[in-house]
Parts: C-alpha cells; sequence; structure tokens
C-alpha cells in the first residue's frame, strides 16, 4: 500500500525529578544532603532511510513518544537519561509543522538526521542548592516537559526522469521495458493507481531512476480522475517525459492530448511546467504508414522520439538521450 502523506504528534520525554535525600550513615552526624539529579528526557528524531518507500507506517500510529527521564536518588544517583526516539522515514520525506505552518526539514538525503523534539532537562537534586548559608536545603527541581509538536509528513519520491500523460499513453509499459519494474499494465484507463519507480541501467555502470505517475486527463485541477495527487512526486525531477499515444483508439489528436496535460501541469505548478521536457510518440508499432510520428513533431514544432514501448523500438535511443540530458542536469539547482 502506497502512503505519502501522514499527519502525526510527536513529543519529547520529560526530565527525571531531583531528588531531597540527606546522608544517613552510622557514625557521621549531620551528613549533608545528597540528593541526586533527575535525567534527561528523550528527543525525537527523524533519519531518511534508503529502504523506505512508503509512509505507510505513520497509517495507523499517530502519536510518537520518546522516553522520560528517570528521578534522581539519595547517594547522590543521577536518574537515567529517556531513551531517544529514532523516526525512520523514506528519503525526500518533507517535514512540516502543522500549528506554525512551516517546512522544518526536507529530508532529502539518505542518513540525514534531525531532531525535531528536545527532551526536557532533568531537575536538580537538593545537594546542588547546598551553601554555606543553607547547608541543609529540602528542596528539589522538578523535570522540565519535553516539547511536542503536531507534525505533517509529505512524501515526494525522488527520481531523475518522471514519466506523465494521459492514461493509456504507455507509461507503464515504457517504464517496465527500461527497468526492472513491473507496474500494472492493461488495456484500460488508470491502471496505475500509485507513483512506480524502476532503474535503469545502461552500459558503462550508468544509471539514472524513473518514476511512472497515475494518468492525468484534462480538468485534473478540479479532481477530475486521480486528479493532482500524484503529481508532487515529480516536482523533484531533473526531466519531464511527456509520453503521447499517436494512435488514440478514441480518434482525438495527438498535439491536443499534450496541450492537455501541458495546461494542467500548468494549473499545477509554475515551477513544474518549466522543467526540462522530452516528448515521446508511443505505440509506432500501430502506424502502418510511419508518419504520425513526425507529423505529430511538426506539429508541436519540437524535437518527437518515435518509439514502441511493447516492440521496443526507439527505446534503446530514448534512454540513452534521457542520460545524456540527466546526466549534464546534475549540478543544477532546484531538484
Amino acid at each position: 500500500m502506497f502512503v505519502d502523506e501522514a499527519t502525526i504528534w510527536v513529543k519529547a520525554g520529560d526530565g527525571g525529578n531531583g531528588c531531597v535525600s540527606f546522608r544517613r550513615e552510622r557514625y557521621v552526624p549531620k551528613g549533608g544532603p545528597d540528593g541526586g539529579d533527575g535525567g534527561r528526557g528523550g528527543s525525537v528524531y527523524f533519519e531518511a532511510a534508503a529502504g523506505l518507500d512508503t509512509l505507510l507506517d505513520f497509517a495507523g500510529r499517530h502519536h510518537w513518544r520518546a522516553g522520560n527521564g528517570g528521578s534522581g536518588s539519595g547517594k547522590n544517583k543521577s536518574g537515567a537519561d529517556g531513551e531517544d526516539l529514532v523516526i525512520k522515514v523514506p528519503v525526500g520525506t518533507l517535514i512540516y509543522d502543522i500549528d506554525l505552518d512551516l517546512e522544518l526539514k526536507d529530508m532529502d538525503e539518505a542518513g540525514l538526521k534531525v531532531c525535531v523534539c528536545r527532551g526536557g532537562r532533568g531537575g536538580k537534586g537538593n545537594k546542588a542548592f547546598a551553601t554555606s548559608v543553607n547547608q541543609a536545603p529540602r528542596h528539589a527541581e522538578t523535570g522540565k516537559q519535553g516539547q511536542e509538536r503536531n507534525l505533517r509528513l509529505e512524501l515526494k519520491l525522488i527520481a531523475d526522469v518522471g514519466l506523465v500523460g494521459l492514461p493509456n499513453a504507455g507509461k507503464s509499459t515504457l517504464i517496465s521495458r527500461c527497468s526492472a519494474a513491473r507496474p500494472k499494465i492493461a488495456d484500460y484507463p488508470f491502471t496505475t493507481l500509485e507513483p512506480v519507480l524502476g532503474i535503469v541501467e545502461l552500459s558503462g555502470f550508468r544509471r539514472f531512476v524513473m518514476a511512472d505517475i497515475p494518468g492525468l486527463i484534462e480538468g485534473a485541477h478540479k479532481g477530475a480522475g486521480l486528479g493532482f495527487e500524484f503529481l508532487r512526486h515529480i516536482e523533484r525531477t531533473r526531466i519531464i517525459v511527456h509520453v503521447i499515444d499517436i494512435m488514440p483508439t478514441d480518434g482525438s489528436e495527438p498535439c491536443d492530448s499534450y496541450a492537455a496535460i501541458r495546461s494542467e501541469l500548468e494549473r499545477h505548478s509554475k515551477v513544474l511546467a518549466e522543467k526540462s521536457e522530452i516528448i515521446v510518440a508511443n505505440k509506432i508499432d500501430l502506424d502502418s504508414q510511419g508518419a504520425a510520428a513526425g507529423k505529430l513533431g511538426e506539429r508541436l514544432k519540437k524535437e518527437v522520439y518515435a518509439i514502441s514501448a511493447v516492440t521496443g523500438a526507439g527505446v534503446k535511443e530514448l534512454i540513452e538521450a534521457l542520460w545524456q540530458q540527466v546526466n549534464s542536469g546534475k549540478d543544477e539547482p532546484g531538484r
């Protein structure tokens, strides 16, 4: 099950209370104060883990607490520190503070670790308050409360290339041809109900990550079809591959389909609409005259890569072109 949003409450541990105690030993009159300090409360950390790809762990658990610090005791014994809570999330998770309406951290790198709630400080025991004037203090501090936050987690998958297009354009077939990913493929719309990641490997130990995004339709910005629910997952991509069915069964014009999807992308995000794009004319195996891809390029006045995801025709050339563009844009900001 793919879950890419979650709302949780997290709380760091409270500090332990200080102790009021006096030394009591035989033949040691007026031994003086020996109350220990309370332990520190555990803090709450988030850590980006490379092996995770969904926020499913948060779907049924909405409260997360770190351990409380132990109270101090006599004989100058300090309480134990509370255990820190480390919450592992997929790489690409954004952490927002709901109450402050603030982005706290973008967990965009594996191994990245950030503290979101600090544990409370332990209270001091009565020994800490002994002075030359007050040699037998009878008070100690209580532990401080740990921080707490209401958080919203949002997952944006990190990929080099994102596939967009109308339902049944052949995106799932293309990613299964290019990588080991095996999304559902069928002859009806919306077979892909969640984003799919695949690693495309080329000769010379070259590779890049490709994401198949569920199909868009006209009116997606108003909630039609699957709406914009998954478009956040290509906001980090360097290149958008617009897959177009050049032999649509409904008789529509491929260039009109391209324009409709471009309009939806622009309505969602101006940054997304301005990303580098490669146009792919798919299903050339159904074009007996072999002119549809060329006609599409002429009408759009853009370069078009003609492929057949089913037979594999033109796919190798497309992958090489994608690699060249991905590799050339690795130092560009905004991923």
